[in-house]
């Protein structure tokens, strides 16, 4: 009687009818931790990790899925039928399945050990000031970085030299397994055992890196903030992350970008607002007053009669946009500051620009107090 095996849904720590992105964020999860690779001091890893990845094949397959889920594990294995009267399904003549189950990515996949895989992403974040994101910088980031190992130039080898392809799998990375069942030659394809997937073989490793061809360095990389960059976005700098496995690229640096508030300023996408504050006098009367801007003091006229929340807009002013280089305007919002402290000489004479003005009888005061009567 065959061995038994754990139900798929069971071994992924999933549940019948889970859909598929749920289903390859789990393979990522559970193939990357048991990993024989990462896992050389753990016996049990190799199993695990071709018990997983035989459950995502069959899984991620629609039609195998459905024969498993109406069949259980007969449904895709037909020794499991073997020598049972009817059992399994005949007519299969010589059978791979592991030509028929690809992993989705490299590095971690069934069959596919020796493929090259993308390196990982290497994710930080800078700080810059208001002027640094409005008009763009350079900026030195400190990361640590997986690379390939300085003293074996990535191959793992003590010397340095590449090392030799696995005599077992003749440098595929895996073999391929035939077996004659009373349904036909059964034949599948799993990581060789030699070399677990690597196609090399490392007699006399590194002692740096342990044969693993890979060292984690600290390293200050430069990146280019360009002008209009805005709180909590980020920037992607292609192939600037970590390394990538069996000659795959290097993944991508992704810096998210903080700004430090401005004492003056206060930003609205490319728009940059300005609050500034006037006397009595000088909104009566009118003036003309240096305003601050992100490139220096323009003259701005205030017009006599100046009310309290008057807003004046200098045009391409503001902060550029990120993509299309145009130009914001920066607003300025004029707050009228109501004397306050006065002598009774000062208050006298207000009185009587108040009388003369006529301001208690103003069509719209006088308006306004008609309506509460």
């Amino acid at each position: 009687m065959p061995d038994q095996k754990r139900d798929y849904y069971e071994v992924l720590g999933l549940k019948k009818g889970v859909g598929d992105e749920e289903l390859k964020k789990a393979y990522r999860k559970l193939a990357k931790a048991n990993h024989p690779d990462l896992n050389q001091g753990d016996p049990k890893a190799e199993a695990r990790f071709k018990e997983i990845n035989e459950a995502y094949n069959v899984l991620s397959n629609p039609d195998l899925r459905g024969r498993y889920d109406s069949m259980g594990h007969a449904g895709v294995d037909p020794s499991f039928g073997a020598g049972q009267p009817g059992g399994g399904f005949g007519g299969f003549g010589d059978f791979d399945i592991g030509s028929i189950f690809e992993s989705f990515f490299g590095g971690f996949g069934g069959g596919r050990e020796t493929a090259a895989a993308r390196g990982e992403n290497i994710r930080t974040t800078v700080m810059l000031s208001f002027e640094e994101a409005a008009f763009g910088c350079k900026k030195e980031v400190g990361v640590n970085r997986i690379e390939p190992c300085g003293k074996c130039r990535g191959h793992g080898t003590k010397n340095g030299s590449p090392a030799p392809s696995c005599t077992q799998c003749g440098g595929r990375g895996q073999v391929r397994v035939s077996q004659r069942t009373p349904l036909g030659v059964i034949a599948t394809t799993g990581v060789c055992p030699t070399c677990r997937g690597k196609g090399k073989v490392v007699s006399d490793a590194c002692a740096s890196c342990r044969g693993n061809g890979l060292e984690r360095n600290k390293i200050v990389l430069t990146v280019n903030i360009p002008a209009g960059i805005d709180h909590g976005q980020t920037l992607s700098q292609r192939r600037m992350g970590h390394a990538g496995q069996n000659g795959g690229p290097n993944g991508d640096l992704l810096v998210t970008v903080q700004i430090r508030p401005h004492p003056l300023f206060v930003r609205e996408g490319t728009a940059v607002h300005l609050d500034l504050p006037i006397s009595f006098t000088q909104a009566a009367l009118g003036t003309t007053l240096e305003i601050p801007t992100l490139e220096g003091k323009v003259k701005q006229t205030i017009p006599e009669g100046t009310q309290n929340g008057k807003v004046f807009t200098l045009r391409g002013k503001g902060i550029a946009d990120v993509h299309t280089k145009a130009k914001g305007d920066q607003f300025v919002h004029i707050h009228v500051e109501v004397p306050t402290n006065l002598s009774e000489k000062q208050k006298d004479l207000l009185r009587q620009f108040e009388d003369q003005s006529g301001e208690k009888s103003h069509p719209k005061r006088k308006g306004f107090f008609d309506k509460l009567k």
